[in-house]
């Protein structure tokens, strides 16, 4: 079961990553593209995901734990609740959010740092 705060931690350790409240609730950016966002409740957070398709396989593969709103379906996005995944399963759904977001520069960096 991951937490809040474990979505801040993962995503605040890659490169260029910066917080900052957006519609009252943190969002994490990297060269100003929003690749992740905690709730306003702290008990869901949503990620960038490659497209709609990526999505929606999350969505029908578990649904007790991914989901999306009316507004987030016009965006390659998804929404998870926080206490029904594990803290793996985040860890890599943030790095792949944040590589989605991240110029090749960065996307560059990672990769020589073994990330």
């Amino acid at each position: 079961m991951a937490e809040a705060e474990d979505v801040r931690t993962l995503a605040l350790a890659l490169p260029a990553t910066e917080e900052r409240v957006t519609w009252n609730q943190p969002t994490f950016r990297v060269s100003g593209k929003i690749f992740a966002w905690i709730t306003e409740d702290e008990l869901c957070a949503g990620v960038k995901v490659d497209g709609k398709e990526e999505r929606d396989e999350l969505v029908a593969s578990a649904p007790e734990t991914f989901f999306y709103t009316d507004h987030d379906s016009r965006y390659n996005v998804v929404q998870l609740r926080l206490n029904r995944i594990d803290l793996g399963e985040l860890d890599e759904l943030v790095r792949a959010a944040w590589r989605a977001a991240a110029p090749k520069r960065l996307l560059n960096e990672l990769d020589q740092d073994g990330q």
